[in-house]
């Protein structure tokens, strides 16, 4: 199991910017290297819903239709940190966006069957 604590999340302006950072450890975590991750959110009164992914390796990512070209999905595997760098933001972009990590090395990035999951961090964009 591997502990996820996410953080960047704030009150930002639309057409504004924030960057996420989610830091990765546990007494049983092996390698972050070893793990896709996700970045999901999740509105009031809504369902959560995928936002963006990323392989093991940080070489494929995938971006749901709504942010894609607007936000980037990046990590630092020496870090052990994933990153969601989020432009020109709008405010149906307000949501708890939530940190997840799959065990496994994929070719492509996964939407589903995350294993971990952080907190959260809030993100409130107003207009």
């Amino acid at each position: 199991q591997v502990q996820l604590v996410e953080s960047g999340g704030g009150l930002v302006q639309a057409g504004g910017t924030l960057r996420l950072s989610c830091a990765a450890s546990g007494r049983t975590f092996s390698s972050f290297s070893s793990y896709g991750m996700g970045w999901f959110r999740q509105a009031p009164g809504k369902e959560r819903e995928f936002v963006a992914a990323i392989t093991s390796s940080g070489g494929s990512t995938d971006y749901s239709d709504s942010v894609k070209g607007r936000f980037t999905i990046s990590r630092e595997n020496a870090k052990s940190t994933v990153y969601l760098q989020m432009n020109s933001l709008k405010p149906e972009d307000t949501a708890v966006y939530y940190c997840a990590a799959k065990l496994g090395r994929r070719t492509v990035p996964a939407r589903i069957g995350y294993d971990s999951w952080g907190r959260g961090t809030q993100v409130t964009v107003s207009s």
